[in-house]
């Protein structure tokens, strides 16, 4: 493990699947501080595994786990040196939140401060279609620096089975920070 520290939000939206690849993935480049919203925790009753399976291995592959309204944890805080920040998945209430600058949970908080610090910020947004002003909100944000990794689905790699989509998309996460990683076979047309 180096150095390096990460944070993780992970809000109410489908692909809790993608945020636990992501925390475990990160957790071998350093430390990872996730949030888990409550949101979020209600939607992994819903999604494959059970929610106490996939805190169970949020728990363990986490430095530290907090909960959305610890807004006084050292992650609230621009003094608190990261190397960036993902919110996956990102529910579009989230998106919203950080596009405005509404810093009412430490998801948000974490996310306000990682851009006035000017560090990474990933955005991995769950919703299908998307409307305007989702749209709107998204573009505010990579105008801002933002990436934003939508979990498109990629065919290029073979992908065998669902968690190699999953895998798929956490490659593309772990680019963002510069990572290399195993996680899909990269284009190859020969």
């Amino acid at each position: 493990m180096t150095d390096e520290r990460f944070v993780v939000g992970v809000t109410g939206a489908s692909g809790i699947p993608i945020a636990v690849r992501t925390v475990e993935e990160l957790a071998e480049h350093g430390a990872v501080h996730a949030v888990v919203t409550e949101a979020a925790e209600s939607v992994m009753a819903y999604e494959s595994g059970s929610r106490e399976a996939r805190m169970d291995r949020l728990r363990r592959a986490s430095t530290t786990l907090y909960g959305e309204s610890e807004v006084g944890a050292p992650i609230a805080s621009g003094s608190y040196d990261t190397d960036g920040m993902v919110i996956v998945p990102a529910s579009m209430n989230t998106v919203s939140a950080v596009a405005t600058g509404r810093a009412d949970s430490l998801v948000t908080r974490a996310a306000d401060v990682t851009l006035k610090e000017r560090r990474q910020l990933v955005i991995v947004p769950r919703e299908t279609p998307l409307s305007q002003l989702h749209l709107e909100n998204l573009a505010k944000l990579a105008e801002m620096g933002v990436d934003v990794v939508p979990p498109v689905l990629g065919f290029y790699f073979d992908p065998q089975e669902p968690a190699d989509f999953v895998d798929h998309v956490v490659g593309k996460i772990l680019e963002r920070f510069d990572i290399d990683h195993d996680c899909y076979d990269t284009w190859d047309p020969s």
